[in-house]
C-alpha cells in the first residue's frame, strides 16, 4: 500500500541531526563535489562558483524550501542556458541575471503559481531537458577528446569530425576510465558489490581517473581553483534590455521546472519507504526557497541553483529523514571550498567532463520517450528537442508549445465516423472528439440507420460539445419514438447513457458500507421465474438483504472478477501481507487498503489481539494463521490494524478482572498487557500526527496496536523472518469517524507516533 504523509503542520522539531541524516549528508556531499566542479567546467564559470552554489543550495533552499529531502545545487538543466549567458554577457552580468531569476521565482511562489508551472505538457518538459542533455553531452565530448567545446550544439556536432582527427591520448583515456567506472560501479555483483556501492559512483570514478592521470598523463589539464581574493561578484547588467529580460525569464523557467519536477519525483520515492513520516512537498514554498537560494547565490557570485533529482534520490536512498541532511551537505560543500583546494586541483578536467557528459546522456530518458509515445505526443517531444538543439531553450519550448497546440487542434477536428450492420444491429462508431465540426458528418451517418432498427452508438473520445450532444440526443429520442432501440456505449462496450431505471437504485454495492440509508419501504423486485426454491424461500429482512446482495454481486461484480478469480483458483493464493484487524463491522479491509482478491491474508478477531505463544488459555487459531502466512505463504509484511471506538478496548477499561469468566471475558484477557502498558508511568502516551489521543479509549486503542506488535515478535516464525530481514511489521490505526488511516512511524519504538496517511 503506497502512502504519503499529510501536509498538516507537524509540531515535532523539523531540524534534527540524527545518525541517518549525518550519514546521508556525507553521501550527497561526495556526489555533489565532482558534480559541482564538472558543471562549472561545462559552462565556463569560475570553479569555486560551482562549490558556492552547492553550499547555498544546500543551506538556503534546504532551510527555506518546501521539500525536506530535495537537495539543491548547480543545475545540469541550466548548463546550456548559463553557458550562453556567459558567452554573451560575461560572468558578472550572468550573476546579476541569476539574482533577477531568483526574485522572479520568489514572486511566483508568493502568488502560489507553482502548480501552474507543472501544467505544461510533459512532452515539452522532458523534451526540453532531453535537448539540454544532448547539448551538454556534445559539448563535454570535445573536452573528453582533449579539445574545446564550441558555442552551440550544432557547432559542436559539426566540429566533432575535426576533433576526432586530432585526438590526444591522455584526455580520452581519463574520460573513458571515468565513464567505465560510472557505468560498471553500480553493477558489481554479490556481497562485495553491496559493500562497494555505498561509495558513490561519481566520487569513485573521478578518484580513479585522478589516480590514473597522475601516473599515465601527468601533463593533462586539471582543475584550477583561483584564490578567493580574486572571486568575482555581480555587477549591474549590461546589454539590450529585451535580451536581459528574456535571459532572466529563461533561467527562472528552466530552474523552476527542474526543481518542481525533481520535488515531485523525490516525493514519490519517499512515499514508498516503509513507515514514512516526511511531509509531502509544499510546491509554492519550494519555489520561494529556490528563488531565495538563486538570489543569494547570484549575489555571492555563484552559479544558478535548482533542485536536482540525482542528489535528491541519493539523499532518500541514503536514509535521510529530514532537512538536516540537506543543510549539512551544504556546510560540507562550504568547508570543501575553503579547505580542500589542493586536493581538488589534482582532478583532471577530462574526468569532470566525462561525468557531466554521462549526466547529459541520462537526461534523455527512454522511459520518458516510451511514455510520451504511448500518449501520442512523440511529435511534440521531437519538435521540442530539435528546437532546443537548433535554436535555444526558449525557442525550443515555444516550438514545442506550437506543435502541441497544432496537434490538439488536429485531433479536435479529426473525427472518424463509421456505420456497419451485423446480425441486424447497426453499429455507429465515432473515433475522436465530437465537436460542432463533426456534426454534419454525424447527422448524415445517423440518418442512414433504418427506422425501428436496433442501433449501438460507440463513442471513442473524451469530449463531446453541446452541438454534438444535442444532435445525438435528438436523434436518439426520435429513433426510440419510432420503435427503435438505442444503446450509447464507450469503447469497451460499457453503457454510458441509458434511461433512468425504476429499480431501487440506491441499493448499489456501496450501500452495505452506508448501512442501507435508503428507502426501506421501496418495492423489492420480484424474483425471477427460474430462481432456485431454496433461495427465494428465505424470509425476513436479513435474508432478503443477503439474497439481494448476492444477486447484485452475481449481476454487477462477478463478470468483472471472474477471470481474475479463475486465475487465482488455478495458481493458488500469493498474498503480499498478513492483515490482522478487529472484527468490527465498520472496518472494511478491502475498502481501506484498496485491495482485491489475492492481495491480503486477513485474520479478524475481537480487539485485533495476538495471543502470546504458550500462554495459558491461548488461542491457537491466531498463531496457526500467523505460522501459515509466514512459513507457507511467505508474506512480506504483517499489519496490525486497530480502530477508533473499539468495543473491546471499552470493555477492558470498564470491566473488572474478577467478573464472571464468559468466553468474551476470557478472550479479553489477551488485552490486559495493553491496558497495563498504558497505565505504566514508564511509557509515554502514543501520539497521532503530533496530537495527543482524545481520550483513554483512543489511547488504549493505540497502545494495543504497539503491544500486539510486540506479541507478534514473540512468535518463532515471525522472529526468524525478521532476523533474516525478509519480513516487515506495520502498525495501523483507522479513525472510523474521520475515515482516516494512520501508520505507526517506527514499529520498533516503545512509544509510538502515528502519522496521517494522505491521498497519493
Amino acid at each position: 500500500m503506497t502512502t504519503c504523509v499529510s501536509n498538516r503542520p507537524d509540531h515535532r522539531p523539523r531540524f534534527r541531526i540524527t545518525g541517518a541524516n549525518l550519514s546521508a549528508s556525507i553521501t550527497v556531499f561526495l556526489i555533489a563535489v565532482p558534480m559541482s566542479l564538472g558543471l562549472a567546467v561545462a559552462i565556463g564559470a569560475p570553479l569555486e562558483a560551482g562549490l558556492l552554489a552547492a553550499a547555498v543550495g544546500g543551506i538556503v533552499a534546504g532551510l527555506l524550501g518546501g521539500s525536506a529531502l530535495l537537495v539543491s545545487g548547480p543545475s545540469a538543466g541550466l548548463t546550456v542556458v548559463t553557458a550562453g549567458l556567459i558567452q554573451s554577457y560575461g560572468w558578472r552580468t550572468t550573476c546579476a541575471i541569476t539574482v533577477g531569476a531568483g526574485l522572479l521565482q520568489l514572486l511566483l511562489g508568493s502568488l502560489r503559481m507553482a502548480r501552474g508551472a507543472l501544467a505544461v505538457s510533459p512532452a515539452i518538459v522532458h523534451g526540453t531537458l532531453a535537448g539540454i542533455g544532448v547539448a551538454i553531452a556534445l559539448a563535454q565530448l570535445h573536452i573528453v577528446l582533449g579539445g574545446t567545446p564550441q558555442s552551440s550544439a550544432v557547432a559542436n556536432a559539426l566540429a566533432l569530425p575535426g576533433q576526432l582527427s586530432r585526438v590526444s591520448p591522455g584526455a580520452p583515456l581519463v574520460g573513458g576510465l571515468t565513464i567505465a567506472v560510472l557505468v560498471l560501479w553500480p553493477r558489481i555483483p554479490g556481497r562485495p558489490g553491496r559493500a562497494l556501492r555505498k561509495i558513490p559512483a561519481a566520487l569513485t570514478s573521478v578518484a580513479a581517473a585522478t589516480a590514473v592521470a597522475a601516473v599515465a598523463a601527468p601533463d593533462i589539464a586539471r582543475v584550477d581553483l583561483p584564490s578567493w581574493s580574486a572571486h568575482l561578484l555581480p555587477e549591474m547588467p549590461h546589454g539590450p534590455a529585451l535580451g536581459l529580460i528574456t535571459a532572466t525569464f529563461t533561467v527562472m523557467l528552466v530552474a523552476s521546472l527542474e526543481s518542481l519536477l525533481s520535488a515531485v519525483a523525490v516525493d514519490k520515492l519517499t512515499a514508498d519507504r516503509p513507515g514514512n513520516t516526511v511531509s509531502r512537498t509544499d510546491l509554492d514554498r519550494e519555489l520561494r526557497g529556490q528563488g531565495i537560494a538563486n538570489a543569494v547565490s547570484g549575489l555571492l557570485g555563484g552559479m544558478p541553483v535548482s533542485g536536482g533529482a540525482v542528489r535528491g534520490t541519493a539523499n532518500v536512498r541514503a536514509g535521510a529523514t529530514g532537512r538536516a541532511s540537506t543543510v549539512l551537505h551544504g556546510l560540507w560543500m562550504l568547508l570543501a571550498a575553503g579547505l580542500l583546494a589542493i586536493a581538488l586541483e589534482c582532478v583532471p578536467l577530462a574526468a569532470l567532463a566525462a561525468l557531466v557528459m554521462v549526466v547529459g546522456v541520462q537526461m534523455v530518458s527512454y522511459a520518458h520517450i516510451r511514455n510520451v509515445h504511448k500518449h501520442r505526443e512523440f511529435l511534440v517531444y521531437v519538435a521540442t528537442v530539435g528546437g532546443v538543439l537548433l535554436a535555444g531553450v526558449m525557442e525550443g519550448v515555444a516550438i514545442g508549445i506550437a506543435v502541441a497546440v497544432g496537434l490538439a487542434l488536429h485531433r479536435l477536428a479529426r473525427t472518424r465516423i463509421t456505420l456497419e450492420e451485423r446480425n441486424s444491429v447497426h453499429r455507429l462508431r465515432a473515433r475522436g472528439q465530437l465537436t460542432f465540426l463533426a456534426v454534419p458528418r454525424l447527422s448524415r451517418t445517423l440518418s442512414q440507420v433504418p427506422h425501428g432498427a436496433h442501433a449501438v452508438v460507440e463513442l471513442d473520445g473524451s469530449f463531446m460539445d453541446h452541438a454534438a450532444f444535442e444532435t445525438l440526443q435528438h436523434w436518439q429520442e426520435t429513433h426510440v419514438a419510432q420503435g427503435g432501440r438505442v444503446e450509447v456505449t464507450g469503447r469497451a462496450g460499457t453503457r454510458i447513457a441509458e434511461p433512468p431505471s425504476a429499480a431501487h437504485n440506491c441499493c448499489r454495492p456501496w450501500t452495505p458500507w452506508r448501512n442501507h440509508h435508503c428507502d426501506d419501504h421501496a418495492a423489492q423486485p420480484a424474483p425471477a421465474a427460474d430462481s432456485a426454491p431454496d433461495i427465494t424461500a428465505l424470509k425476513g429482512p436479513g435474508s432478503l438483504r443477503l439474497t439481494s446482495g448476492l444477486s447484485s454481486f452475481q449481476r454487477n461484480t462477478a463478470p468483472l472478477v471472474r477471470e481474475e478469480l479463475a486465475r487465482l483458483a488455478r495458481e493458488g493464493q500469493r498474498p503480499s501481507q498478513l492483515f490482522l484487524t478487529c472484527a468490527d463491522s465498520r472496518l472494511v479491509t478491502s475498502m481501506i487498503t484498496s485491495s482485491g482478491p489475492g492481495d491480503l491474508f486477513t485474520v479478524r478477531n475481537v480487539g485485533n489481539f495476538v495471543p502470546l505463544p504458550g500462554e495459558e488459555a491461548s488461542d491457537d487459531s491466531v498463531a496457526a494463521a500467523i505460522e501459515y502466512a509466514v512459513d507457507i505463504l511467505g508474506v512480506e509484511s504483517i499489519t496490525v490494524c486497530g480502530h477508533s471506538g473499539c468495543g473491546a478496548m471499552t470493555a477492558l477499561l470498564n470491566t473488572s478482572p474478577d467478573v464472571p469468566q464468559t468466553p468474551l471475558q476470557r478472550w479479553l484477557r489477551h488485552g490486559r498487557p495493553s491496558l497495563e502498558r498504558m497505565l505504566n508511568r514508564g511509557h509515554s502516551w502514543a501520539r497521532i500526527s503530533g496530537r495527543m489521543p482524545d481520550d483513554e479509549i483512543e489511547q488504549l486503542c493505540l497502545t494495543n496496536i504497539i503491544q500486539q506488535l510486540e506479541h507478534l515478535r514473540a512468535h518463532e516464525s515471525v522472529a526468524r523472518r525478521l532476523t533474516e530481514g525478509k519480513l516487515e511489521l506495520h502498525g495501523m490505526y483507522f479513525h472510523v469517524g474521520e475515515a482516516q488511516a494512520y501508520l505507526l512511524a517506527d514499529p520498533h519504538e516503545l512509544d509510538g507516533v502515528f502519522a496521517q496517511v494522505a491521498p497519493a
